[in-house]
């Protein structure tokens, strides 16, 4: 497994990320264990949670994920690199959610202990706060750093004009940074090519992004109609919302049109798509995910086998559509 710079710092990490957004809800314990083993197995260093997941579970559920991630990593936390995130409500008090100073300095405490560690390489915001002031938190995260409970920041879903703004408030305020950005980005969804890439390419802010497989619809697994039972697609909370990105007969046909490619290629969807999105120099670690560890197997060879030229071209070509948000199409 390769490892790459982490943005402009000095940080390396793996160039697959493994996510743990399945673990305690997709995933028991035993098989969560044991998709953290094949991804180990695999060369994966770098792994990423949130102090929310796992999704779709009720008020008193969160926080399960960071603890499953806790018991495995005892004894070798030193051996990886840890990513957690906050924003989304804890807890049932107003300021138990958000960028504030309040809940971060609350957060990062809870993961700490849940994690069972006493830092965080990577600690981010899981989305835009559109009620702190970014001077806030980002005065909030520098405190974090200089205390030693978190080594690098980043930001999630995060739009190209927030992300140049936080950019330019650390310089004048002269505090820490987000060295990374972690957006959604997959064949079926390239908006973010337009914007937020060129400034992260320019700034040098890793990117790190999540859905690379679009929810599994770039498998190849899911056919139009109801979604199959178990599946990202209908569990808890998030079904609702991968359906609505990506439950439409215009990406079935996308996905069908991505299917021959992949069978001229010789190799399986899954590859396929992980290799696409690893051909975009800017993407430092893609966030790859499983519900079973077999599934592992495709998205490690992506990382070992680079596309061609002339796949990712008529690739391209098939999903330009996608570049633009549909009130442009």
């Amino acid at each position: 497994m390769q490892h790459v710079r982490f943005g402009r710092t000095g940080l390396s990490v793996s160039r697959l990320c493994l996510g743990t957004m399945t673990f305690g809800h997709q995933c028991d314990r035993d098989t969560s264990f044991a998709i953290l083993e094949a991804a180990a197995e695999g060369g994966i260093t770098f792994l990423d949670t949130a102090d929310v997941y796992p999704l779709g579970t009720d008020a008193t559920g969160f926080g399960r994920t960071e603890e499953l991630l806790g018991e495995w990593l005892h004894g070798r936390r030193d051996e990886f690199v840890l990513a957690t995130k906050c924003f989304f409500p804890t807890g049932t008090r107003p300021w138990h959610m958000g960028s504030s100073r309040a809940n971060i300095m609350r957060a990062i405490d809870a993961s700490l202990r849940r994690l069972r560690t006493d830092y965080i390489d990577l600690y981010q915001v899981h989305s835009w706060d559109d009620r702190t002031p970014i001077d806030e938190t980002l005065s909030a995260l520098d405190d974090l750093v200089r205390s030693g409970k978190v080594r690098y920041v980043g930001c999630s879903n995060t739009m190209a004009w927030q992300l140049a703004r936080s950019l330019g408030r650390s310089e004048v305020l002269g505090v820490c940074r987000f060295d990374s950005v972690q957006p959604r980005y997959n064949l079926l969804f390239r908006e973010n090519e337009r914007e937020l890439f060129p400034l992260c390419e320019t700034e040098q802010v890793a990117v790190i992004p999540y859905n690379p497989l679009a929810g599994g619809l770039l498998s190849g697994k899911h056919r139009q109609g109801a979604p199959t039972e178990g599946t990202r697609f209908t569990l808890g909370t998030a079904a609702e919302r991968y359906q609505e990105r990506y439950w439409h007969d215009r990406m079935f046909e996308s996905v069908d049109a991505i299917r021959m490619v992949a069978e001229d290629a010789g190799v399986p969807m899954a590859t396929l798509a992980i290799q696409w999105v690893l051909a975009n120099p800017v993407i430092t670690s893609p966030i790859i995910g499983a519900s079973r560890p077999d599934q592992l197997a495709a998205t490690l060879a992506a990382a070992a086998t680079p596309m061609a030229p002339d796949v990712k071209a008529r690739l391209d070509e098939l999903t330009h559509e996608y570049r633009f948000g549909d009130h442009e199409r």
